[in-house]
């Protein structure tokens, strides 16, 4: 047996067991979401466990073990017997539209553990796992765990660094947001520049109907949505073409990339966003970086492999690949707009 230098052992013993503590935090984050927990004791902290048990109706030793379990991670705070949110933890918690909401990924991390039996036979064949096929409703937890970035720095950031395009928009553009999930980015372009036509695509039909249904509830007029793949979805003349967070989720982001360059008019912009990452495995070893290679394991790679050709770039990708595929379809001119923590912000012309 290999000498154990004990030491390391104990720094990676802790490690693991910090990193367990969080994957059992899991369930116990969405139950605090789902009954109300957070933004509740938000409203009404610093509470007991009775005080906020009864706010929410739920039985109280449940809640003062859920709380006792929320003190130990740093989620909650407790004082003299009673229980309260931080500003910061109510950012990450309690307020969905913050730029520092976390809940999505949470639910993100739910699905993935429910998909591990798809996945783990798809390692021994080879093939992959649609993106519709996949566990519960991982569709609607992406959606959500995008939503913060999005929300914070579609419109405030994200355009505004695109060259001319906003002046575009406010004068009225044509635009087609590719892979728009359950439409999200969509609806906020929508209701940022009315003035402007959207249509939304995805392949997913479940998504359309989604993204359908979050459009009327906005009761807005200037955007549609329908079913249609990346490399082959109608309509041209498009002033910009938008891609958020799923160009290295598609099989043939190469066809993608040459039948976007078709549809956009003269002049036109290709909007790309995409997971923060640098070229190489060693720039990657970071927090963000294991988050997204755990979760482009578990999804990216799988959806990408269950379609045609199935490229499988993986949440990874880089700027460098990623600019080698946007290349590849005819574009002569790729920069990085902006960049946050989480996303790259890519404009091709």
């Amino acid at each position: 047996m290999r000498q154990v230098n004990e030491t390391e052992l104990n720094t990676l013993v802790g490690r693991v067991l910090a990193d367990l503590g969080g994957a059992v935090s899991v369930p116990l984050v969405r139950i605090g979401d789902q009954l109300g927990l957070y933004r509740t004791l938000d409203e009404i902290g610093p509470a007991s466990a009775e005080d906020l048990a009864r706010a929410v109706d739920c039985a109280p030793r449940y809640v003062r073990e859920w709380l006792a379990a929320q003190v130990a991670s740093g989620y909650v705070t407790h004082a003299e017997g009673r229980f309260s949110l931080t500003p910061e933890q109510a950012f990450v918690f309690a307020a969905p539209d913050s730029p520092a909401s976390m809940i999505g990924a949470f639910d993100t991390a739910a699905a993935m553990v429910e998909n591990q039996p798809k996945v783990q036979a798809a390692f021994k064949t080879g093939k992959g796992v649609a993106w519709g096929d996949q566990a519960g409703c991982l569709f609607c937890a992406v959606a959500r765990m995008f939503w913060p970035g999005y929300v914070n720095a579609l419109v405030q950031e994200w355009l505004p660094a695109m060259d001319g395009v906003v002046d575009r928009l406010k004068a009225g553009a044509k635009v087609a947001d590719v892979g728009c999930g359950h439409g999200l980015s969509t609806i906020l372009m929508a209701q940022a520049f009315p003035a402007s036509q959207f249509v939304g695509y995805d392949f997913h039909p479940a998504s359309i109907a989604a993204a359908t249904a979050h459009g009327l509830s906005h009761g807005l007029t200037n955007l549609r949505f329908e079913v249609g793949r990346a490399q082959d979805f109608p309509g041209s003349g498009f002033d910009l073409v938008t891609c958020f967070d799923c160009l290295h989720d598609m099989g043939d982001p190469e066809a993608a990339a040459a039948h976007i360059r078709k549809t956009l008019k003269r002049g036109g912009t290709w909007m790309v966003v995409e997971p923060a990452a640098g070229d190489r495995l060693e720039d990657n070893i970071n927090p963000v970086g294991r988050l997204y290679y755990s979760a482009s394991t578990m999804i990216c790679v799988p959806t990408s492999l269950a379609q045609e050709r199935g490229l499988a770039l993986g949440a990874q990708a880089g700027g460098e690949r990623l600019t080698e595929v946007i290349r590849s379809g005819g574009f002569t001119k790729v920069r990085r707009a902006a960049q946050t923590p989480l996303n790259m912000v890519l404009e091709a012309t």
